[in-house]
């Protein structure tokens, strides 16, 4: 099929940019777009592929003919973590599939899932073993795709559970288990037994693994797991371990050991996001369970996040078991109202990676073949997500909903012919939200028409329409407010509308409105 493919994730400020160009694709015009604004056109001869002068910091969008792509330019790629993952270390492996899975959705981060021989011994297992569910892995195959990652202008971060041990080390261990109410120590089903991740022997020698498994794999990182309990517990040895600030010492010595690692902390279910989101690591990174089931909790527990990650990026290990129970039709409209959600508040979801697979389940091995329906959808909200990124994920966007919507402010809102808008997700409506960015100010809207209800992980109803839709602005003198409009089903670039004024206020007549739009009003 005819693509084009960016030859890194991510590119540097002023490093020449290599496009691939692949199949059968006609001579034509290469056209660079910034939020709107033309910003290069590049003739296009034929052949493999087309290198673009350097670039200053932003996204942008890329088009030639009807062929699309984007591209991140990031003087500090760690402030952005589109995060993907691989499972899969057999000896005989291609790593192709995984790095244009990286170059296509622009992935900043691979989180290396169960990669090492035991989680209380990384790297004891020779050259080649079976993990401990029984996987294949070749040490030689992680280096492969480590060095691969990185070529194509991503991170490689080896998994690793801060407090879990198997049944053949715990007899070394157990002294620092933390205990039930009965005496039994916590553990994942009979496979894995809890301890203090604090514990200074433990801590020691978990230290230890990483420093030898960096130096041998050259991991950039790593992604510290946990499974969200228990959150306080007694200690074999009488103690009273408070587990949330024992993370915290666990990350600190993890960062004093390893001081350039890339750091990614698993919150499960939000806990303890308050606190390890300000200890020295690189993302605020939560696996959301119930209660948080619905599109708000998801949007009210982000918005949470970036307020404790000061600047930090927020990634949601979301997993749409969706697909596992119903079909890709229904499930693509389920993930796309679940990016939407995410990527309007700032966020960002672990949900692709290996060749064309998404995640359905905790337990990465078991993950989905992503129907060619699904992989389009991620490819076109991708690249959506890269192009508009200066509208989306810095920190100094502020949510300015409740002092510009509505008949009280009268400042800048949206109505439709056939359904009513609201602040919240709530089914049969239109979900509205606005932020300002620097001068301008940016319109959510997300459509929730013909829902029943607004769970994140759960077959959709297709949306219906709301009708004609008016954007109503609060002009300033002298002033024609200019307003354009994005959608990541239609053009994925911004596009203009036209107003008209109408004394203290200016109107514009809205496209149809999809799953999602994004909407830019500079006063």
């Amino acid at each position: 099929m005819p693509e084009l493919l960016p030859a890194k994730a991510s590119f540097r400020p002023d490093e020449p940019i290599e496009i691939e160009i692949r199949g059968n694709v006609p001579a034509g015009t290469l056209r660079v777009w910034h939020l709107g604004q033309l910003v290069s056109e590049t003739p296009y001869p034929g052949g493999p592929s087309l290198t673009l002068p350097g670039l200053p910091e932003g996204g942008y969008g890329i088009e030639l003919g009807d062929l699309r792509t984007a591209i991140e330019i990031a003087a500090d790629p760690r402030q952005r973590l589109r995060y993907g993952f691989v499972a899969s270390y057999a000896p005989d492996k291609d790593v192709t599939g995984l790095t244009d899975t990286a170059r296509r959705l622009h992935l900043t981060g691979i989180q290396f899932y169960d990669w090492a021989y035991r989680h209380a011994d990384l790297m004891g297992g020779g050259d080649s073993y079976n993990d401990a569910l029984d996987q294949p892995i070749a040490l030689a195959t992680v280096q492969r795709l480590v060095t691969a990652v990185q070529a194509a202008g991503s991170r490689a971060l080896g998994y690793a559970a801060v407090y879990a041990v198997g049944p053949k080390e715990w007899p070394l261990w157990q002294h620092q288990a933390l205990l039930k109410a009965g005496g039994e120590p916590y553990a994942l089903g009979d496979f894995l037994f809890v301890l203090d991740p604090a514990a200074p022997d433990w801590l020691a020698h978990f230290t230890a693994d990483l420093t030898s498994a960096t130096a041998t794999l050259g991991f950039d990182g790593y992604h510290l797991d946990q499974y969200g309990y228990p959150k306080r517990a007694i200690r074999a040895d009488g103690a009273d371990v408070d587990v949330a600030a024992s993370f915290v010492t666990l990350i600190e010595g993890v960062r004093a050991a390893l001081p350039d690692a890339h750091l990614v902390f698993n919150n499960v279910n939000d806990f303890p996001t308050g606190l390890t989101a300000r200890a020295d690591q690189d993302a605020v990174y939560i696996e959301p369970w119930a209660p948080q089931l619905t599109l708000q909790a998801l949007a009210d527990t982000a918005s949470r996040a970036r307020a404790a990650g000061n600047g930090k990026p927020v990634v949601f290990a979301a997993y749409q078991h969706v697909y596992d129970k119903a079909s890709a039709v229904e499930s693509d409209r389920a993930t796309a109202l679940t990016m939407a959600t995410l990527f309007s508040h700032g966020a960002t979801q672990l949900l692709a990676g290996e060749t064309d697979r998404i995640l359905v389940d905790p337990y990465y091995v078991r993950n989905h073949v992503a129907e060619p329906g699904t992989a389009a959808l991620l490819k076109r909200w991708y690249d959506f997500l890269v192009a508009h990124d200066e509208l989306l994920m810095p920190p100094a966007l502020v949510e300015v909903t409740h002092s510009y919507a509505g008949d009280y402010n009268g400042d800048l809102d949206v109505t439709f012919a056939n359904a009513e808008t609201s602040v919240t997700a709530e089914p049969g409506k239109i979900w509205r939200r606005i932020v300002r960015a620097g001068d301008r100010l940016v319109i959510h809207l997300i459509n929730l028409c013909g829902q029943t209800d607004t769970l994140w992980d759960a077959a959709r109803q297709p949306l219906s329409s709301p009708g004609d839709a008016t954007l109503r602005i609060r002009a300033l003198r002298g002033r024609q407010p200019q307003v354009s409009i994005a959608d990541p089903d239609g053009s994925g670039r911004l596009e203009p509308v036209a107003t008209t004024s109408h004394g203290d206020h200016a109107t514009a007549s809205l496209p149809t409105l999809g799953t999602w739009q994004l909407i830019v009003v500079d006063l």
